[in-house]
């Protein structure tokens, strides 16, 4: 909340004043994202009209979006994987494997306290993560920091702890 305070998401502005306090607004935003639901079935359990839970998922969206990282320290060890999203929108998305259309987000977090550090830009659904990795600015962001993946990464220099290179002992 302070963060979201700070970017000037509680700012007093012109026109009408939102009819929930900032940390009531902040759920919608979380459902919005974690169920993909419509307008029409995610303002009635808030107290809110479809116009206006839209509007608040335009307006605090964006604010929730974590700001470009910053240098990791020397010992830093990151985790990453792809998911993929369903979603109705089909300017960016395409037909996948396990949803009818979809998009492929890679999702970097850190090891230690398991936090998400970085959500990279989406790509359609029908990309491997191994090819999503690169395309979606999620390496350019990680730069040299040991990261760890699953097996759908081969090839990337990512650290994948059950794979053996061949001639490798341990």
């Amino acid at each position: 909340m302070t963060i979201l305070r700070r970017e000037g998401a509680d700012a007093v502005r012109r026109g009408r004043p939102w009819s929930l306090p900032l940390e009531d607004r902040t759920l919608p935003v979380a459902a919005y994202w974690r169920t993909n639901l419509t307008m029409r079935q995610l303002a009635p359990p808030f107290g809110a009209s479809k116009s206006a839970a839209d509007r608040i998922i335009d307006h605090l969206g964006p604010l929730f979006a974590l700001q470009p990282g910053k240098r990791f320290a020397k010992d830093t060890v990151l985790i990453v994987d792809g998911t993929l999203v369903p979603t109705r929108a089909h300017t960016n998305a395409e037909r996948s494997k396990n949803y009818r259309y979809s998009t492929n987000h890679q999702v970097v977090m850190d090891a230690d306290t398991r936090l998400v550090v970085l959500v990279a830009r989406p790509l359609s659904g029908n990309r491997n993560d191994r090819k999503a990795w690169e395309e979606s600015g999620a390496k350019a962001a990680v730069v040299k920091t040991l990261t760890i993946a699953d097996g759908g990464y081969p090839g990337t220099g990512l650290a994948i702890p059950h794979r053996h290179e061949r001639g490798q002992t341990e």
